[in-house]
């Protein structure tokens, strides 16, 4: 019969040996073979792929007549063919059903979802024939599909798994007479399996709808309902069949699936896998094993169990069918949902290869090389340049397995689960919300302005369902989260600014359905203050990095500056240079902010990262800007002393030198240029494109003098006219960026003039009534004096000003106020109790400004007297409004009393201008 076409076989001399045998079989088998080029192919794909069904070819006068036939799929055309080649002999048809359908798929005619259709189909016709057969007039039955076959995913040697259902007048003993002669019938065809049924082997094979029904009300496990997703009426009564699915529909979706239903998924698949593992098979089982078929299952079915009572389009049977629902509705990412489908196409196909060889049901891979080898080439699989057909089938299972296990652990151990069977749980329906419902679920979260928040939730969930299911099933959830924010009703505008931008919306899905703690912290923020929801909207791809957790991982000050050059590294210009550092800026400063909000930082420790910031950026600027002479500059107040707020100016000093055979005034001129760029970068075009404000008034002179001076200019300055309120100044000063060397050279100059002369009585003076003054003049009009926490009595003012004047007074070098606490109470110059009492003060009124800028869009640096304004900013700090304000008077009362003390050196008012601080206007 001639080798052409062998070479396509994946076993050529099992093949060839096909075609000998029949030759000598079947006289007319040559001619047929050579006139239908179709059919030389089927035998041979088939000869080199089943063993056993080239047996059936040789064996079996009609095979070469079904597979003359195979360019016509059409199902009612087989089944006639088949029925009048078979006749009653089922086993028979089934047979010949399977050359058929193997030859298509062996030859590439229908992918590998049609082959489990057809099968499917071949198995429910032969036992509609079964039950027709057995004459069930006097007592109908229904006959259910479950498992692969009610999925319409039947493998070629799968059992078929099914339950019957029987009418409520039907005869016990007639009743049973006609199971047997079913049974018996269908099992001349296949293997059957009625396990699945209620009590499994103990219980009758047959019951009526309202026996299920009972069962299932009190009796039935989780993996029972599990089991009834894929239910479906296949043969005998239909009507019957019908009423069971829409039975069994009502009962999987009707049911609430709590933490004890998704704990007892999860134990039956741990116990799936226990057995393989076992056996030492978890790495060739493509069923049961590691990324195997059963991952691919057990992950979809449960996003169905916990999903689909709320959504109705979750409900398919098949697998494929599910992924592409769920991906619909957003419960899956859609790179996932492709990945599953592809590997769940390619593992069944490998399944299919399997089984095809001696019709077994077999699930493991073959570890012989020859097996292997025969399995990769039916797949297709072929020997190239540089690999082997083996190698090339490997490569790609390693790659589907491992992409299905890293899926299956992702969403089958998702925590958003355990968030919506929390809920379940408590009783909360995660149907999409109405409007009568609004109303009640928002007051008994504690939303305050209904109507506006109603509308809010309107939007909110017409945007979000348009792009995911899921999150309108989630915002209940959400709602609950939002609701232990500090202002709910912030947090559900913010979320909806998020959800109606293009680049945000489908982040804050992933968010959402990724990362429930994600989710929970996003809330948190939103209802904290605007300025989450704004620049999160402005850099939407922070959400990503906080669905991850690395938006939230603390940075060191290296690595700001290596992230921050990374970033920089492709921008040009002065413009491109404002730009990155604007959209650097901004980020990591909500970075910190988040950090700080969640309780992840102390208050020292968001300083000290503030700062960090400023001081990355600085250097940047400055190295960008460049010079020819040696420039440095100095952070001064808050920068200097590494204790930066969220509403710090940034207090600069600019120092050049001025090098040999350079002209003074041309070094003063470039300076000045750098100071110009430098103020031009930092400040924007506009308040809004600005990173920081600039401060030049602690400069030698003020607002007067230059905004750069030669390292002799400030010496001879600080020896000659310098005020006590400059030497005050000078104990914060710290080089922030340039010329290291430059910069030392001026701390050595700040450290003579700080130390070598004493503080004297009139200097102590003199910084009295500059702070008597300042507390006077210096609270804004509108603000409340007695709680402003940074001049009011006992606050931030009160607590620096002491701590730098006994500093002065008892030559003890620090540069923050915390570090300098210390200090001062080591060297024996400050008790620890009254240390204790200023750091405390300090430490609250610290926290408690930051919040109050987080908290309002505007705000001043008094506590707000009462409304709303003081009730978020109260409960964002974790207290009620009575207590935070009740805190900060006894708590500046009691600094106050230090500070009358040691800073005006009497137990009370000392003087006219003393008193003054507590008249202020």
């Amino acid at each position: 019969m001639g080798g052409d076409g062998l070479d396509a076989s994946p076993d050529p001399i099992a093949s060839a040996i096909l075609l000998e045998r029949l030759a000598e079989r079947r006289p007319d088998a040559t001619e047929r073979i050579a006139a239908d080029p179709m059919l030389r192919q089927a035998l041979v794909a088939v000869g080199g792929a089943s063993a056993w069904l080239g047996r059936v070819c040789v064996t079996d006068p009609a095979a070469l007549d079904v597979l003359s036939g195979l360019s016509d799929p059409d199902r009612a055309a087989l089944t006639d063919s088949l029925g009048t080649a078979a006749g009653n002999d089922l086993g028979r048809a089934k047979r010949l059903g399977l050359l058929h359908i193997a030859a298509r798929d062996l030859l590439g005619l229908d992918p590998v979802d049609v082959v489990a259709t057809r099968l499917s189909a071949l198995a429910a016709d032969l036992l509609e024939r079964a039950y027709l057969a057995a004459g069930p007039e006097e007592a109908p039955m229904g006959v259910i599909g479950m498992g692969k076959l009610g999925g319409g995913e039947l493998n070629y040697a799968s059992d078929i798994d099914i339950v019957l259902v029987c009418g409520p007048d039907s005869a016990p003993d007639r009743l049973g007479t006609e199971v047997r002669r079913f049974l018996d019938l269908a099992r001349s065809a296949w293997r059957i399996d009625l396990d699945l049924r209620p009590e499994g082997r103990a219980g009758p094979t047959a019951r009526s709808l309202a026996s299920f029904e009972a069962y299932w009300e009190r009796w039935a496990h989780t993996w029972e309902f599990q089991a009834l997703l894929k239910s479906r009426a296949v043969a005998g009564d239909m009507a019957l069949g019908e009423r069971f699915e829409r039975a069994a529909a009502a009962k999987v979706w009707g049911r609430p699936f709590g933490a004890d239903e998704l704990a007892e998924v999860r134990r039956n698949k741990a116990r799936v896998e226990e057995v393989v593992i076992r056996r030492g098979l978890d790495r060739l089982e493509v069923k049961r094993g590691w990324g195997g078929i059963r991952d691919i299952e057990f992950a979809v079915q449960l996003l169905q169990l916990v999903h689909g009572r709320a959504d109705s389009r979750l409900r398919a049977r098949s697998t494929l069918d599910a992924i592409s629902a769920l991906a619909g509705g957003g419960y899956v990412r859609d790179t996932d949902a492709s990945s599953l489908s592809e590997a769940y196409r390619f593992l069944r196909r490998v399944e299919h290869r399997l089984q095809l060889r001696e019709d077994q049901q077999i699930h493991t891979l073959p570890t012989d090389s020859s097996g292997r080898d025969r399995l990769a080439r039916s797949l297709g699989y072929r020997d190239r340049t540089g690999t082997t057909a083996t190698a090339g089938f490997d490569s790609d299972l390693r790659r589907h397995q491992a992409t299905v296990r890293a899926i299956h652990e992702r969403l089958f151990f998702r925590p958003l689960l355990e968030a919506f069977t929390a809920a379940a749980d408590a009783g909360h329906t995660r149907h999409a919300l109405t409007e009568d419902a609004v109303s009640a679920r928002l007051a008994a979260f504690g939303f305050a302005d209904a109507e506006r928040t109603r509308q809010a939730v309107a939007e909110l969930t017409r945007g979000l369902s348009r792009s995911s299911q899921l999150m309108e099933q989630a915002l209940p959830v959400l709602f609950e989260w939002l609701s232990q924010s500090p202002d709910p009703d912030r947090g559900l505008l913010g979320l909806r600014t998020l959800a109606g931008g293009t680049h945000s919306r489908g982040r804050l899905i992933a968010l959402c359905r990724e990362s429930p703690d994600g989710a929970r912290q996003l809330c948190r923020l939103l209802g904290t203050g605007p300025r989450f929801a704004r620049d999160l909207q402005h850099h939407p791809d922070l959400l990503d990095l906080l669905a991850s957790g690395e938006f939230l991982v603390e940075r060191s000050r290296e690595d700001l500056a290596s992230r921050l050059g990374s970033s920089l590294a492709w921008r040009s210009g002065e413009s491109g240079l404002a730009t990155g550092l604007r959209l650097f800026t901004r980020a990591e400063s909500l970075r910190i902010a988040s950090r700080d909000v969640l309780g992840l930082d102390p208050i020292e420790d968001t300083a000290a990262a503030l700062t960090h910031l400023a001081d990355v950026v600085l250097t940047e600027v400055v190295d960008r800007l460049g010079s020819g002479l040696p420039f440095a500059v100095v952070g001064m107040g808050r920068l200097g002393a590494a204790e930066m707020a969220y509403g710090s100016d940034l207090d600069l000093l600019f120092i050049h030198d001025v090098p040999g055979g350079r002209a003074g005034e041309a070094a003063s001129a470039e300076a000045e240029a750098v100071v110009a760029g430098l103020a031009r970068i930092l400040g924007g075009e506009t308040p809004a494109t600005g990173l920081y404000r600039v401060d030049l008034g602690l400069r030698p002179e003020g607002r007067q003098g230059p905004t750069s001076r030669s390292l002799d200019a400030y010496e001879t300055y600080y020896r000659r006219w310098a005020l006590p309120w400059e030497r005050q100044a000078l104990l914060k000063a710290r080089f922030v960026a340039g010329d290291p060397a430059l910069g030392r050279r001026f701390s050595s100059l700040v450290e003579r003039y700080l130390w070598e002369t004493p503080f004297g009585p009139d200097q102590v003076l003199e910084i009295r009534r500059t702070k008597a003054r300042m507390e006077r003049e210096r609270v804004p009009a509108g603000e409340d004096p007695a709680f402003h926490l940074k001049l009011g009595p006992g606050s931030l003012s009160d607590v620096e000003w002491t701590v730098q004047l006994l500093q002065l007074q008892h030559s003890v070098p620090a540069t923050g106020t915390r570090q300098a606490l210390h200090a001062l109470v080591d060297s024996g110059a400050l008790g620890a109790e009254d240390a204790s009492v200023l750091a405390e003060a300090y430490r609250f009124c610290e926290r408690t400004r930051n919040r109050l800028h987080l908290v309002g869009d505007n705000p001043g640096d008094s506590l707000p007297g009462q409304g709303p304004a003081l009730a978020g900013l109260a409960r964002s700090l974790g207290t009620t409004p009575t207590e935070l304000r009740e805190e900060y008077r006894r708590r500046a009362r009691r600094a106050r009393r230090v500070v009358e003390r040691l800073f005006y050196g009497a137990p009370g008012p000392v003087d006219e201008a003393h008193t003054a601080t507590f008249r202020p206007r």
